[in-house]
């Protein structure tokens, strides 16, 4: 086998990776990706550099032509007192009825979106990554109630996340 066979098997195993569940998550079966499409606000996250210090934080999801899905996210930067907005993609990674799917706002570099837990009238999601250190609890409205937050945490804590990190999303308008 040469280098660049070798290279391009690794760098295969590394994207297909980073597309797949962690141990012991299941995404949502009986997915309708219409009801799922909107607006969703996020409530809590697990911080990381690409949403470092923003607030008000949204992901705006419609349908493309060809049926994948138009990924837009928007957050407020108070330091710079500006807008940060991001597209994306996003398609499914096995059927269109299972809440598992993988995102791209970089070219051909996928990463797994993974809709762990989604109430019936599609009102909150909790989303994980291809690990556990991507975390997101979503909403149709800007505020949770406090109910809906201690679920989420307990859920996540008994799925083995580590919430040491989460953080809040200041939904209030300036």
């Amino acid at each position: 086998m040469t280098r660049r066979m070798i290279a391009l098997l690794t760098l295969t195993l590394v994207l297909a990776g980073c597309t797949g569940t962690p141990k012991g998550i299941e995404p949502v079966t009986d997915f309708n990706k219409d009801r799922y499409l909107g607006t969703w606000y996020e409530i809590a996250r697990l911080d990381h550099s690409f949403e470092e210090g923003l607030s008000q934080v949204t992901a705006e999801y419609t349908e493309n032509d060809d049926g994948s899905i138009r990924v837009i996210n928007r957050g407020y930067n108070a330091e710079t007192g500006e807008w940060e907005e991001v597209e994306g993609r996003a398609v499914f990674v096995g059927d269109s009825d299972t809440g598992h799917l993988k995102v791209s706002f970089f070219g051909p570099f996928y990463a797994s979106y993974v809709i762990f837990a989604l109430d019936s009238e599609y009102s909150w999601a909790y989303i994980t990554g291809y690990n556990r250190d991507y975390l997101w609890l979503m909403a149709r409205t800007p505020h949770a109630s406090e109910a809906l937050l201690n679920d989420f945490k307990d859920t996540a804590r008994a799925k083995g996340f580590d919430l040491d990190e989460l953080i809040l999303v200041d939904q209030s308008r300036p």
